[in-house]
């Protein structure tokens, strides 16, 4: 069972404070005059790696003993945990194995290798990498980091909320991106600590919607997946993090495939941001209307900046 406080996220903030980026909470004035609302991004997109994962990649690995250390570790991702765990690794001297999806874009592979971990590719999506990884940690003995059902991986992620409330404590409105689950339940538990009246609300596509029909249902439900602009937010979930998720997130929203790629446009266009779909998800369901947030102060996430330059180029060109 899944376990995480406040305390466990304001202690993982201490720990890693000098290997992540403080990301900037900037303003967002043509969606507040869009939406009616006060927007404001917190830009994990410029993290290190590209991606809020580093977070957690670099908690999990400050908690490993000596042992697990000497014997190195292996994750499976769709590409922006994995960057974070190689990068971690690479700074704390801890060999890796990564296993990634056949189908994750060649700029999170790219990324993977120059960070120094050994790449694995293996399957179609992240469930199949995911159980190759567990088996080759059983001959390997390496320790299995997962990329979202860990305590610590959840408390790491939840530094993104720890800092959007103690910039500013008075936000309505959080419009997370949910994938596994990590950061949706690591913002969530922050947010509500520090904040009970807060809103917590998380987006996905209809092309992968585990979470809206899981949420909605309260418990684990089937659904089928198709390929998605959110590559990062694609694939199942775990009874662990949902039991968690009911507790602190408010509601579980659903954006279409082309509101991503316009969302992904926008951004490009509006801001200058270079985002992936999954980091644009938030900024789809707002323009589009899908969260009614009129005379609120709200702030959207975007997670990771990690897709592919000739996908985005092909989207900025469809919408000119």
């Amino acid at each position: 069972m899944l376990n995480v406080s406040l305390l466990d996220v304001i202690q993982v903030k201490a720990v890693i404070k000098d290997q992540i980026q403080a990301t900037p909470l900037l303003p967002a004035p043509v969606l507040s005059e869009q939406t009616g609302a006060d927007v404001w991004f917190k830009v994990e997109a410029l993290q290190t790696t590209g991606s809020f994962k580093l977070r957690g990649a670099f908690t999990k690995l400050f908690s490993l003993t000596d042992e697990e250390r000497a014997k190195g570790v292996i994750t499976a991702s769709a590409g922006n945990h994995a960057q974070g765990v190689a990068y971690a690794s690479s700074h704390l001297h801890i060999s890796a194995l990564i296993v990634v999806p056949k189908t994750a874009p060649e700029t999170k592979k790219a990324g993977i290798r120059r960070y120094g971990a050994e790449l694995v590719e293996f399957g179609n999506n992240y469930d199949e990498a995911e159980t190759h990884a567990y088996e080759l940690a059983k001959t390997t003995g390496r320790t299995f980091v997962h990329a979202f059902e860990d305590n610590k991986i959840i408390a790491g992620q939840g530094t993104v909320g720890l800092e959007i409330l103690l910039e500013q404590p008075d936000f309505d409105t959080l419009v997370v991106p949910a994938g596994g689950g990590g950061l949706i339940c690591g913002v969530a538990v922050a947010a509500k600590a520090i904040n009970p009246a807060i809103r917590v609300i998380g987006v996905q596509s209809h092309a992968s919607p585990p979470w809206y029909y899981s949420f909605k249902e309260k418990k684990l439900v089937d659904v089928t997946y198709e390929d998605s602009l959110a590559d990062g937010l694609h694939g199942g979930i775990t009874q662990g993090n949902l039991d968690l998720a009911l507790q602190v997130v408010d509601d579980i929203i659903l954006v279409k495939e082309e509101e991503i790629a316009h969302a992904m446009y926008w951004l490009a266009k509006e801001h200058h941001y270079m985002v992936e779909g999954s980091g644009a998800i938030g900024v789809a369901a707002l323009l589009n209307g899908h969260l009614d947030v009129t005379g609120q102060k709200v702030c959207t996430i975007l997670s990771g900046s990690n897709v592919d330059a000739g996908k985005l180029a092909n989207i900025i060109t469809n919408h000119t």
